[in-house]
């Protein structure tokens, strides 16, 4: 069997692939959705105490930056202000996102 890591004893590749393989698909889809969502907290943890003096929507703008790219982190910086103008921001708080 070719390994798939370099790092690892191709053994206990081959267990883990063995019992990751044994999984239902809900327990796959489980541990996907948790992971994502660890990946996307530690994202957010990072950013928060890299950049202290930014708000919580100019965090939100700067994770889109990071993992969506600059055009669309451009979009919702003006899709925000637009709100902000209509009034709507105050109302609502949909950018906080936990």
């Amino acid at each position: 069997m070719i390994t798939l890591s370099t790092d690892t004893n191709p053994e206990a590749e081959r267990v883990l692939i063995s019992l990751l393989r044994k999984l239902s698909a809900k327990e796959k889809l489980d541990r996907t959705l948790y992971f994502s969502s660890s990946i996307i907290n530690l994202s957010k943890r990072t950013i928060e105490r890299a950049n202290p003096e930014l708000n919580d929507a100019e965090r939100n703008i700067l994770f889109v930056q990071y993992h969506y790219g600059q055009e669309l982190a451009n979009k919702l910086r003006n899709y925000l202000k637009n709100i902000l103008k209509k009034d709507y921001f105050s109302k609502i708080n949909f950018l906080v996102i936990s």
